[in-house]
């Protein structure tokens, strides 16, 4: 009896401990994520917009990573210099609009991850004043507690390479297990009570705010055991780490292996050798991704693939610059978990509709088998097998045979196929969508006896005051920034958005190729708008020029800063990367032509 005892005692131990294992993402996952912001996108990414567009990323993506949603001092702070952890208002929104945007992607099938910053941290206005929190739930009552350290022990000694202690703040933690950032304090995860706040914070995000997983930013800043410690604390479904060093391959994998896999990484090699290959066009390259990548080393599973983030694409050494289709839809056919760059989806959004949809189709998920990979000449071949066929991708120009596959979305430089016996009637589909219909308000109507004009529909988050800054190469308009406020004045609401509608004219004699609009010095401002007498613009874009109501395309949706006379757009005004192939009705220099 006594050894039958130690037998249930010993099961129930093992059983225990199963519970308790933290599978840092699940095997044979299917899933897409979608990366819903770039830099400075106040406007896209406001948690209301994003809950508007549900339905549509509901049909391709199962996780939508949003960025750190802490209140940061500021309505321009995109998050990673977080101060507050429990304050969930920011540039994208309130407490309350964050909530409802969750909620409704998760009735819709959609995880949220949350971007959790906690590498470093920002003072409220001291370099070291960190905020004490508390917050009381008003569903569950329960209370999350806050507390920091008033002798500065939660700041690594030596941070920003002792610039922290020469500006007087004799910070006493121990020595940073990872990267030192110079920026922000960095936080020493050897304390119990960083330790301690970070697994209240967590739990916060969890099971307050509705999150389902957290991508870490900075996980290089201290050492991965911590990774493990908190997730095994936080038990999220999801767990992703932003692993940038110089360290290669064994670098990201050991990162993985001392995290316990308790998280997957961003496969950062895969990244570089996208950039290597698709830049250039050279297409054999990729068949070295069984030692240049997480996905090709024995850590698919662990894997999130992408061709470029809000980091990335914000220098020119580090962005993808070419064939972004392309490479979209090769990391669509590779094993691994693919995040969809949202500036990619924007721009190439029906194409990676149909990349995502053959995907699913076949059965593709993060543990697929490649079962080809070749490299030739002047192109690249590669099948993958899926749970319910497998999916060819030809790059370039390949020999590879197509005998038992039907084309399934193709665009310039590849084709992507699926097996014979799928029915890809839903990709078909795809092309007969109708983009939302895009009405200017009243308010913005054709004006007549102004040199130039323009209308600008202000962002939420903007204060009232505008500013118009035109120019025309070296010559600006006005003397000085910001610009003026006297040409620009407000002549209504859009009734769809609520927001407030400026009207900007001027009758002088420089001319205006350019604009930007903005709420002053130190405010937020627009990308580098090419300008057009009629041109209607939101804080993210064009849509639309109230003098072409009459050619029947007035609601073209473009992105202007990158267009010319040469551009080619879909009917739905995506702009494309260049003459289309495929057959249909394009825009192109203001008129509709047919492709045959």
């Amino acid at each position: 009896m006594k050894k039958f005892l130690t037998i249930i005692a010993v099961l129930c131990a093992a059983f225990s401990t199963k519970a308790q294992t933290v599978q840092g993402w699940p095997s044979g996952y299917d899933g897409v994520m979608f990366q819903a912001f770039y830099w400075d996108s106040y406007s896209d990414t406001q948690w209301s917009t994003l809950t508007s567009q549900a339905d549509e990323l509901a049909k391709y993506y199962k996780l939508v990573w949003v960025p750190q949603s802490g209140w940061c001092n500021g309505m321009t702070q995109m998050g990673y210099a977080d101060i507050y952890w429990l304050d969930q208002h920011s540039a994208f929104g309130s407490e309350a609009e964050l909530k409802k945007m969750i909620s409704t992607f998760k009735s819709k099938g959609i995880s949220t991850i949350a971007d959790v910053v906690i590498n470093h941290k920002n003072g409220k206005s001291t370099w070291v004043d960190f905020p004490n929190e508390t917050y009381t739930s008003t569903t569950t009552g329960k209370t999350y507690t806050l507390t920091w350290s008033n002798t500065l022990a939660d700041i690594c000694t030596g941070d920003d390479g002792g610039k922290t202690a020469n500006a007087g703040y004799k910070v006493c933690g121990a020595a940073d297990t990872g990267d030192d950032f110079d920026g922000a304090r960095d936080l020493d995860h050897t304390n119990t009570e960083v330790q301690n706040n970070i697994k209240t914070y967590l739990d916060f995000l969890l099971n307050e705010m509705g999150y389902s997983g957290f991508r870490y930013d900075m996980t290089g800043g201290y050492a991965p055991k911590y990774t493990k410690m908190y997730n095994e604390s936080a038990k999220p479904a999801y767990s992703v780490g932003e692993y940038w060093r110089s360290d290669g391959l064994l670098g990201l994998q050991n990162w993985v292996n001392n995290t316990g896999k308790t998280s997957a990484a961003f496969d950062f090699q895969l990244k570089w050798l996208i950039n290597n290959a698709f830049n250039n066009s050279s297409w054999s390259l990729l068949a070295n991704y069984t030692s240049q990548s997480l996905i090709g080393s024995g850590y698919a599973q662990y894997a999130v693939t992408f061709t470029d983030n809000h980091d990335t694409y914000r220098t020119s050494n580090n962005m993808l610059k070419n064939n972004i289709e392309a490479a979209n839809a090769y990391i669509l056919t590779m094993p691994g978990t693919p995040c969809i760059f949202m500036n990619h989806w924007k721009s190439y959004k029906k194409a990676i509709k149909k990349m995502i949809l053959a995907r699913k189709l076949a059965g593709i998920t993060n543990t697929s088998t490649v079962t080809s990979s070749k490299g030739e000449t002047s192109g690249y071949s590669v099948t993958v097998k899926g749970k319910k066929g497998s999916v060819l991708l030809c790059l370039g120009t390949t020999t590879a045979s197509t005998s038992g596959y039907q084309l399934a979305v193709e665009g310039t430089n590849y084709k992507m196929y699926v097996s014979n016996g799928i029915d890809i009637s839903s990709i078909s589909a795809v092309d007969n969508e109708q983009e939302p219909t895009v009405t200017l308000p009243s308010c913005a109507t054709k004006i007549t006896g102004a040199k130039y004009y323009c209308y600008f529909e202000k962002p939420s988050n903007w204060k009232s005051t505008i500013y118009a800054w035109p120019w025309s190469g070296s010559v600006n308009v006005y003397t000085k920034w910001p610009g003026s406020t006297a040409d620009i004045k407000t002549v209504g609401t859009n009734p769809e958005t609520g927001n407030t509608v400026y009207l900007w004219k001027y009758n002088g004699d420089k001319s205006v190729t350019k604009i930007i609009f903005n709420e002053g010095n130190g405010g937020s401002q627009t990308a580098d708008f090419d300008f057009k007498n009629g041109n209607y613009y939101t804080g993210s874009g064009y849509y639309g020029n109230v003098e072409e109501t009459t050619t029947g395309i007035s609601n073209i949706k473009a992105n202007v800063s990158t267009s010319s006379e040469d551009s080619w757009y879909s009917i739905s005004g995506m702009r494309l990367s260049g003459k289309p192939v495929q057959k249909g009705i394009y825009i192109h220099n203001g008129k509709k032509i047919a492709v045959r």
